[in-house]
């Protein structure tokens, strides 16, 4: 084994074997496994992992699996039997010819199968037939893919040995569940009948007719509730069948007024006359006060109930009323109050006394407003404010959006206001030529969320580590052997734990929904201008403001990455 031996590095191909100075690779009688022998006595240097790996990704070798820890075993053991003298020779089953591995994985719901196909070493490819087989072993036998399978397995022939394939190649139907009955409003809200869109002929509201078109009589069909659906079954990869949940009938929601059909269980009728109003799935009919005016003559008007004004509304009159408010005439200087929503189907106008900022004409509503013109008005509203054709002077606080124009395509005036909002403000013109200041501010109802989240923020984090440190508690007294006398103050403190637990878990849902209104409150707030906006109108949000210092053609301003843009409308 000495040196001038120089045995180095001298290779032999013979048939099935390969050999170097000590070193033979061979395959078994059913050529399946590769077999390395190693003989210490013959090398003239420590054998390398490298060469030998060399050796073996040529010829037919290359093809097959080997074990790098068999190999590096054999090895290893041969090297010191190399140093140490010692003539043992090592022989080591290193790889082996492998056909391609096939699993069809199913998951627990039976909703789909994978199929996960493991390249050959040197082996046998399965046929298409092969696959199916097996699929059918495992009743895999709806939903199922032949392309799909026909694409991997031509996929599998082109990739290197060893390369795990998985796809979807079955699924199952999922059953739709059945709906729950709904409701069907037969008669529209006031708001809703004198603001739907006019026709292409030019078709109106007729104003005279309002009392009879937004008034039902005694045993007026008003809301129909529909049957619910049974729902369409399904079936997972295995054939089994998925029954639907059927929907469920809903009851009524009866408001005031309402009585159920005798005739039919599925029909509301109204058990008096009076103004309908369907809001939160419930139909009420509320009874109605109707009177020709509002005047010096007929007094103020405080009802509880619905009240329809065919006429005007006078100088300092108010009207207070639970539910909504009609008013088919003009309202001057006049203080109305709703319960639900106001609507004025001409306008209204009021003085504002310019040293103390007072307006003599006040709009005050728990739902949304509406007035065909105004001037000179202060508005409040839970909803939306609606304009059919020109607001000017004015103070608008709302919870919706402030629309000037038809609902449709908004090309009204909007100019010298003051508005606070928490969504869109439409118009077709936004400001005026002679520059008069129109500011919206939508940061009140921002500072409103982000109370809410920084609240719900903090409750969450100190209820966290609350949580945190009973549940260790709890597992180390599970770790333990609690004697029977205390076993019953442990279940105790296990029920606590896992109202904890579920209370934890309807904060973390509600905290994530103050999160997404956060987010959705900053796409909502733009300034959208229909034809053109002037100088002298702004947004602001908090410390982020805009104002235009020029005049914009259809222009939409609106609020991204904290920042203010302004875009055309194309």
């Amino acid at each position: 084994m000495a040196a001038d031996n120089k045995k180095d590095n001298k290779k032999k191909y013979s048939g099935d074997a390969y050999s170097m100075d000590g070193v033979t690779i061979s395959f078994d009688n059913t050529r399946t496994y590769i077999n390395l022998t190693l003989e210490p006595k013959a090398f003239s240097k420590e054998i390398d992992v490298k060469e030998v790996r060399e050796a073996l990704s040529q010829g037919e070798t290359k093809q097959l699996y080997v074990s790098e820890k068999a190999l590096k075993s054999a090895c290893d053991t041969a090297n010191h039997y190399f140093k140490t003298d010692d003539d043992t020779v090592v022989s080591e089953r290193i790889g082996e010819r492998k056909n391609a591995e096939v699993e069809f994985r199913v998951p627990e719901d039976g909703m789909r199968a994978n199929l996960v196909l493991t390249t050959p070493y040197g082996g046998k490819f399965p046929s298409l037939d092969a696959v199916l087989s097996l699929a059918a072993k495992k009743k895999i036998k709806r939903g199922l893919s032949t392309k799909i399978i026909k694409q991997m397995l031509i996929e599998a022939k082109q990739a290197p040995a060893g390369t795990i394939i998985e796809e979807t190649v079955a699924k199952g139907l999922p059953a739709r569940n059945g709906k729950n009955s709904k409701f069907v409003p037969l008669v529209p809200n006031a708001l809703e009948r004198v603001l739907r869109p006019q026709t292409g002929s030019g078709e109106r509201v007729d104003m005279r007719n309002l009392g009879e078109v937004i008034c039902v009589k005694i045993n007026t069909p008003v809301l129909r509730r529909t049957a619910p659906t049974q729902g369409r079954s399904g079936f997972d990869v295995k054939g089994n069948r998925i029954d639907a949940v059927a929907g469920e009938w809903v009851d009524f929601k009866m408001g005031g007024g309402t009585v159920v059909s005798d005739g039919d269980a599925n029909l509301l009728m109204s058990a008096i006359s009076g103004m309908p109003k369907y809001k939160d799935q419930t139909m009420t009919v509320d009874d109605t006060f109707i009177c020709s005016g509002v005047n010096v003559g007929s007094g103020h008007v405080n009802y509880e109930g619905a009240v329809l004004v065919n006429g005007d509304v006078t100088e300092k009159m108010e009207i207070k009323a639970s539910g909504d408010v009609t008013i088919n005439g003009f309202v001057e200087s006049a203080y109305i109050e709703s319960g639900g929503d106001i609507i004025i189907t001409e306008g209204a106008m009021g003085k504002v006394n310019d040293t103390q900022g007072d307006f003599q004409c006040k709009l005050v509503a728990a739902g949304s407003i509406h007035v065909q013109h105004g001037q000179g008005i202060d508005v409040q509203c839970n909803g939306d404010i609606t304009v059919g054709r020109q607001l000017a002077y004015s103070r608008l606080r709302c919870a919706g959006a402030v629309i000037v124009g038809q609902i449709d395509k908004p090309m009204g005036n909007l100019f010298a206001c003051e508005i606070v909002g928490q969504a869109r403000v439409e118009a077709g013109t936004l400001g005026a030529v002679s520059g008069s200041t129109l500011k919206v501010d939508f940061s009140p109802g921002f500072n409103l969320l982000l109370e809410r989240k920084d609240s719900l923020d903090e409750l969450l984090k100190q209820l966290r580590e609350n949580n945190l440190k009973h549940k260790e508690k709890i597992s180390l007294i599970k770790s333990k052997k609690v004697p029977r006398e205390l076993q019953n103050k442990v279940a105790e403190a296990l029920e606590l734990v896992n109202n904890e637990n579920a209370l934890l878990e309807w904060l973390e849902n509600k905290s994530n929904i103050v999160k997404m209104a956060k987010e959705s409150y900053q796409t909502d707030i733009k300034l959208i201008a229909n034809k053109r906006l002037y100088p002298g109108v702004s947004a602001k949000l908090n410390n982020r403001s805009w104002r235009s210092e020029r005049e914009f053609e259809r222009v939409k301003v609106h609020y991204d990455s904290h920042e203010w843009h302004y875009d055309p409308i194309v």
